[in-house]
């Protein structure tokens, strides 16, 4: 699974070159709230299309190779490819500059993608609520942000990492200045508590925290979305661009509306729905794939309506938190960023 490991490697490198991109792209337009045609076509020959990974197949893809398996996709007349990450770029920079047609990312980096206006649009999320959260071995007994106070931060050097864990021990009138922060790269963040180099890091409880108990490693979870409300972001989130939008709306539709109903099974079948995954994922383990399926299953939709719908208040909530905690230069609109216009209706 996309760890925060991942996550926000790539937020860096996207931050680095965005401002090329920016040249080639332009600021884009603002259609994609705007609603789209309501024709659907049954084309002579599949539409081809592509959607690039965030990393590795896991559990926040399922549904898409469901999708794949079940022949919604084919059924929808599209001919999609699943294509992991390029080393020619980031998914959000491939995604917005039409080299991919759909990704996987998630809202802070579509917040950061338009903030530098990039034309990316999220059209899905994929989870409800975030599952991510800081991460410590049981016998620590760090079970408050107060508790970080003393101890090793092991994470990437991020901003925003910073940020969230200032903020965790502010509200609980707990001294940020007394967490000492390294950077632990490539390393397994699991792996680095176990053998003592960091008392605490950040992760998705969903794969890595799946791990640790598979490991006979107790953790304690801070969840982030506890520290406050607005940290209750979209992440994962399918995105494409406003080019995509504007030219092909009708694909877009079709092409949701296969993955919807990937998601759906999912969620109804999560053993059957971890054998497709693990089809397609022989790399990983067959056990955390299905333990991972079954704990994230419900997560797919979740409290939700239906699955993948957004919020407003999601979207404008993190993005003013980000800018507050100057993580982002100056604020977006976000009711641009994001759309609900191309999911199945009810």
């Amino acid at each position: 699974m996309q760890s925060v490991r991942v996550r926000k490697i790539l937020s860096v490198t996207l931050v680095a070159s965005l401002f090329a991109l920016v040249l080639l792209t332009g600021c884009g337009t603002n259609a994609q709230n705007s609603t789209a045609t309501n024709e659907t076509k049954t084309p002579s020959q599949p539409d081809k299309v592509t959607i690039m990974l965030d990393w590795t197949p896991n559990t926040n893809h399922t549904g898409l190779y469901v999708a794949k398996d079940k022949g919604y996709f084919t059924k929808e007349g599209l001919d999609v490819q699943i294509v992991p990450p390029s080393s020619q770029g980031t998914v959000e920079q491939l995604v917005a500059t039409g080299k991919a047609d759909f990704g996987i990312s998630a809202q802070e980096q579509v917040t950061d993608a338009r903030v530098q206006g990039l034309p990316l649009v999220s059209i899905a999320t994929i989870l409800q609520h975030n599952t991510s959260g800081f991460a410590s071995l049981a016998s620590k007994n760090i079970r408050t942000a107060k508790d970080f106070a003393g101890k090793t931060y092991g994470g990437w050097g991020l901003p925003s990492e910073a940020a969230t864990i200032k903020a965790a021990m502010e509200k609980e009138n707990a001294d940020f200045n007394k967490v000492k922060m390294i950077n632990i790269g490539d390393a397994d963040p699991i792996i680095s508590m176990t053998k003592g180099d960091i008392d605490f890091t950040w992760i998705f409880y969903g794969w890595e925290g799946i791990q640790a108990k598979l490991a006979g490693q107790p953790l304690n979870m801070i969840w982030v979305k506890d520290i406050n409300p607005a940290l209750d972001d979209y992440t994962p989130v399918i995105v494409t661009s406003e080019k995509m939008i504007q030219a092909k709306p009708d694909v877009v539709r079709r092409f949701l509306q296969a993955v919807s109903e990937g998601y759906q099974y999912a969620i109804k079948n999560p053993a059957d729905a971890a054998n497709i995954l693990i089809k397609n994922a022989p790399e990983e383990d067959p056990t955390l794939i299905r333990q991972s399926q079954t704990w994230l299953s419900p997560q797919y939709q979740a409290d939700a309506a239906q699955w993948g719908v957004q919020k407003d208040s999601v979207w404008h909530d993190y993005a003013q938190w980000m800018y507050d905690h100057k993580l982002l230069d100056k604020m977006i609109d976000t009711s641009k960023a994001f759309t609900n216009n191309f999911l199945p209706k009810g």
